[in-house]
């Protein structure tokens, strides 16, 4: 059968900016601070991205006082951080690797908790015609259905979950969150260490311009998203490594 994601794999520069953002990651996971003291390090990037997830979303990156509601979207971010860390990784990655559309939908519930009336719409997705089989086909490619690198297949999730806003409530959240999970559970980034979200606020007119090329379908397009999400990879390793000096020092 034929790799439904080779042709973009194959675009200009797909490749080789994959390549390095896994050469990135993988130098992050050999810095010394992080050969025993990953857990530490580990904890202050899913912080550091929740906090930037959460802004990307309209919140604010501000941790409320002690004993503080704070802003609602970022408790939900932080939320789907705690998720992705510790003791609780390995469940979600585990669900991740064999039921994707469970994860996400736990994701959701984590994420947008604070944000919907009714309970009962956490973790379900629109029935708008072609949600449903747009995250079959994407569950099909997280279980299996493409070699394509890792930052590809991440990147590719990110903005298919961005484009189709399948929940309707804290969609961009649960993406950022679903291509970090792709970056675990391929060995891209096990220890779950990069902090892609803030080189995306960082340039927050770029992101956005990009997921709409992605969801133009447009094959520049896609292409040029997939390379923007790659350098995002190589840059939130760079704030990795700025977290791993810091504990070191």
């Amino acid at each position: 059968m034929t790799d439904p994601l080779q042709p973009l794999v194959d675009l200009p520069g797909v490749r080789a900016a994959a390549d390095h953002a896994r050469d990135a990651l993988g130098e992050v996971h050999r810095h010394k601070t992080n050969r025993r003291g990953w857990p530490t390090t580990a904890a202050e990037a899913a912080v550091r991205a929740a906090r930037a997830s959460a802004s990307l979303a309209g919140g604010t990156t501000e941790l409320p006082a002690e004993g503080m509601a704070g802003d609602p979207i970022l408790a939900g971010a932080l939320r789907v951080a705690q998720a992705l860390d510790g003791d609780s990784l390995p469940l979600m990655e585990s669900t991740w690797k064999r039921a994707p559309l469970q994860a996400l939908a736990r994701l959701h519930l984590l994420a947008a908790a604070d944000l919907v009336e009714d309970a009962d719409q956490l973790g379900r997705p629109r029935s708008d015609r072609g949600v449903g089989e747009r995250l079959d086909a994407l569950a099909q490619l997280v279980t299996g259905g493409t070699s394509a690198p890792a930052p590809v297949l991440a990147a590719v999730v990110h903005g298919e979950l961005l484009a189709l806003s399948p929940f309707g409530t804290a969609d961009g959240i649960v993406a950022r969150a679903a291509s970090r999970l792709v970056a675990v559970s391929s060995g891209l980034d096990p220890h779950n260490l990069g902090v892609p979200e803030v080189s995306w606020l960082r340039r927050p007119q770029a992101y956005t311009d990009g997921a709409a090329g992605f969801a133009s379908g447009n094959p520049a397009g896609v292409g040029s998203w997939v390379i923007l999400c790659c350098g995002a990879l190589e840059a939130g390793a760079r704030e990795a490594t700025s977290i791993a000096d810091a504990a070191t020092g």
